[in-house]
């Protein structure tokens, strides 16, 4: 089963939401023993200071290799093929719900909601959501 991998929306790209995104990650999950990026010199700084505070046994080590960004990427090409024809958002709060909502459905249709039955069909797991 494919993990979905966390994402924070922000309506810049630069260090300190790299940043917070990268606690937000490892606050969800455990500090990694390695991260792979793109060649984001947000994310470099961003990880670069986490580093500082984080003991030399414990260290994340970053790769900035492209094939196996592209694996992390494949993730999100539902989520790119479904905003692509929409030509874009107007504000920020429509593309936060609209983004939020693919998520959440892209989690029911992987079966990674906690409760989900892994024998019903997405509908069926959606309903049962909605009905708790």
């Amino acid at each position: 089963m494919d993990a979905t991998e966390p994402f924070l929306l922000c309506t810049r790209r630069d260090k300190s939401a790299a940043l917070a995104f990268f606690r937000k990650a490892f606050r969800r999950n455990n500090l990694p023993e390695k991260v792979v990026i793109d060649k984001s010199g947000s994310n470099i700084a961003a990880l670069d200071d986490l580093n500082t505070e984080i003991p030399e046994p414990y260290r994340i080590t970053v790769f900035q290799v492209r094939y196996l960004n592209n694996i992390v990427e494949q993730d999100h090409r539902f989520i790119k093929k479904l905003i692509k024809p929409m030509l874009g958002f107007k504000s920020f709060h429509s593309a936060k719900i609209t983004i939020t909502g693919i998520e959440n459905i892209r989690m029911i249709q992987k079966r990674q909601i906690i409760k989900a039955n892994d024998n019903g069909s997405t509908f069926e797991n959606f309903a049962m959501l909605m009905a708790l």
